[in-house]
């Protein structure tokens, strides 16, 4: 009896960060997002500079990580590891069971993770140093994370007036129903229906044009450069351009169903490399530098246009709807209650 009251009275373990339940309390909470991508890296490649093989490193990872669901990814990559199954392939197996599914932006979660598969497959194929490759790649996944977040934060103001603009239609309704005036029963009326219907396509409309708006203006994708980083990883390994050239079309395409197509900018600093005989690694790292700057500008000059493009579904959808459910109706039971005098 008494080893059943202390093991009652003991705190109860915390949960990791993955968790789903609030001290004990019963009422679910939302699911903290998992660790970034671009923190892992610099963990492993911190680890890996140290001379702790891969399969150790990962492992390592898997103890000491806080979200459970990273830390899950960790520890199958590591057991597959140390078994003798190449990190990348081990990588994309556990990514297989979409671990990233239930929390917020668990698609974007899963693609980083998939590119990190595809720089690591490059680097095992080509025989590139891992620990600085996976340097190089958590920068350019740290500089796309801040631009996205930069863009989020300026669209959290056009975001909730659009919320606000929203919510017209419902003002209107409630307004012509308060007004004083039989409104209600030119609501249940034909007219009134129609108004209804009409109202309620129109918000539909709106919020969907909204959304898609928003969606225009936050970045997506794979990180900008993905594929001059990878020929950087790959010709870090000592090969020819032309080998590193078929191994990073490889790997993407075996990694990552729809990635970045091939484009000339990675040719044009190849050829200048091969002219100059200056490193085509640092040339490529630059020039894809250069690329993530113009995403970035592009991602923030979208972000600051949309608070005056969200007013096009104002005008076009909202007003209109505000009209049907709040103005109409009023303006009918008007002209009834006059005709019905006369």
């Amino acid at each position: 009896m008494r080893r059943a009251r202390e093991r009652r009275g003991r705190p109860g373990r915390p949960g990791r960060s993955g968790g789903s339940a609030d001290g004990g309390s019963g009422r679910p909470t939302r699911r903290a997002p998992p660790t970034t991508v671009a923190v892992v890296l610099e963990r492993t490649a911190v680890l890996l500079g140290v001379g702790v093989a891969p399969a150790s490193a990962w492992r390592h990872l898997a103890r000491s990580e806080g979200h459970a669901l990273v830390a899950a990814v960790a520890e199958r990559v590591g057991a597959a590891a140390a078994r003798g199954t190449p990190v990348s392939v081990a990588l994309l197996a556990a990514l297989e069971t979409q671990p990233f599914a239930a929390v917020p932006h668990g698609s974007r979660t899963d693609r980083e993770w998939r590119q990190v598969a595809c720089a690591w497959r490059v680097a095992e194929q080509s025989g590139a140093p891992l620990a600085d490759c996976l340097r190089s790649f958590a920068r350019a996944l740290r500089q796309s994370e801040e631009v996205r977040r930069e863009v989020e934060v300026a669209l959290a103001g056009p975001r909730a007036a659009a919320r606000i603009v929203l919510g017209l239609p419902v003002v209107g309704l409630l307004f012509s129903l308060g007004s004083g005036v039989d409104a209600g029963a030119v609501l249940v009326s034909p007219l009134g229906v129609a108004c209804l219907v009409g109202g309620g396509a129109l918000v539909a409309a709106a919020r969907a044009w909204n959304a898609r708006l928003v969606r225009g203006a936050v970045p997506r994708g794979d990180v900008p450069g993905l594929r001059l980083e990878l020929l950087a990883v790959a010709l870090a390994g000592g090969g020819s351009w032309q080998g590193a050239v078929a191994l990073v079309a490889r790997a993407v395409e075996e990694c990552l169903v729809d990635g970045p197509s091939a484009d000339d900018r990675g040719a044009a600093v190849l050829d200048l490399s091969r002219r100059a005989g200056a490193p085509a690694a640092e040339l490529l790292r630059a020039a894809a530098a250069e690329e993530r700057l113009e995403a970035a500008t592009t991602a923030r000059s979208a972000a600051a246009r949309l608070g005056s493009t969200l007013m096009l579904p104002l005008g076009a959808c909202v007003l209109p709807a505000f009209l049907l459910v709040g103005v109409v109706p009023l303006v009918a039971a008007l002209v009834s209650s006059t005709a019905g005098d006369l």
